[in-house]
């Protein structure tokens, strides 16, 4: 595996930066890089949840985006975490798994989870 290829450039955004060799052959921010990755699961994750219906399914929950979470309905069927990894992967391989999910608030998730655990 090659190793990243780095060099110090000035940034329009960010002034003096450490820029990587792309994949694509050209020079990048790293800054810039990593702004435009969270852009990107934001807005997947904006997707996700209007995809599951953008509420709490046990108590309706949606003011905020995050503090809405993906519950696995059956965890031996989970291929990955959505909010873990899947927000690197293609929207389609991203529906396959939420499909196998409920949109919960961070509260109910928690108390889903707390009642699975043994006293």
């Amino acid at each position: 595996m090659n190793a990243a290829k780095y060099i110090t450039k000035i940034c329009s955004k960010h002034n003096e930066s450490k820029f990587v060799l792309e994949g694509r052959g050209y020079y990048r921010c790293t800054k810039c890089r990593m702004e435009a990755v969270q852009r990107r699961r934001d807005k997947l994750k904006e997707k996700a949840i209007a995809y599951k219906g953008g509420k709490c399914v046990q108590c309706g929950y949606f003011k905020c985006s995050a503090a809405l979470e993906f519950h696995h309905k059956d965890k031996n069927r989970k291929d990955y975490g959505i909010s873990h990894s899947g927000y690197t992967r293609s929207w389609d391989k991203v529906k396959k798994e939420l499909d196998k999910c409920i949109l919960l608030c961070s509260n109910c998730h928690r108390e889903i989870h707390n009642e699975a655990l043994p006293d």
